[in-house]
């Protein structure tokens, strides 16, 4: 059963970050589920905790990723700002165990509690660099010692209508470990649609603390 919180937005607007998002639901929708979670993240795989632990999937857009978490024995919960996102999840994944709730990045002020790991697949290039520095700081603040931090981020020509920027993995690399989180993977890949200039930057940064 998939269950709700009280919708939040950035001083009553929707987040910068989701532009273009709303209008494009239904095709990005298609795009999203064509795509499995373990094509998208191969190259990290052997990251993903095994053990059943609480997982945050940050602009979960379907909850394609959140629901294949979900199957792998996890409590997901899944953030995403865009209704129309939020509600093709709910139909294309009815019977998955994902806790929704609409909230943003970099505050993620209704997102409580402590996480084993935190996923943002192409959702960090929608952040300036003070967005940038507030929302590592509340992901640090989110993970359990040792906790994993999943970080896709795009590269290339930006879409029309989307507010994003261009974020190297080395500014990100540098940015967690300000805040204790050090690098635990770093791989470059090629588009999966295909998209002409567009490539991918996969991380994954540890917090430092007693597991290590």
């Amino acid at each position: 059963m998939n269950d709700h919180v009280t919708p939040h937005s950035e001083n009553g607007r929707p987040a910068r970050g989701t532009a273009g998002y709303a209008e494009s639901a239904d095709a990005l929708a298609v795009q999203y589920e064509e795509v499995t979670f373990e094509a998208v993240h191969g190259a990290v795989l052997q990251l993903v905790p095994a053990e059943p632990g609480r997982i945050l999937d940050v602009g979960a857009g379907t909850g394609r990723d959140a629901a294949a978490l979900a199957a792998r024995g996890h409590h997901v919960v899944a953030v995403e700002p865009t209704p129309e996102l939020r509600e093709h999840g709910q139909r294309i994944h009815p019977d998955s165990t994902i806790h929704w709730v609409d909230d943003n990045l970099p505050d993620l002020v209704l997102t409580q509690g402590r996480f084993d790991a935190v996923f943002a697949t192409a959702v960090w290039m929608h952040l300036d660099a003070e967005e940038r520095r507030r929302a590592m700081a509340r992901i640090a603040a989110l993970l359990i010692p040792g906790g994993l931090f999943f970080v896709t981020l795009r590269h290339g020509p930006v879409p029309e209508g989307r507010h994003m920027f261009d974020v190297s993995a080395a500014e990100t690399v540098e940015l967690g470990s300000a805040y204790g989180l050090r690098t635990a993977h770093l791989s470059e890949r090629s588009d999966l649609h295909g998209r002409s200039g567009v490539h991918w930057s996969h991380l994954v940064l540890r917090l430092t603390g007693t597991e290590d």
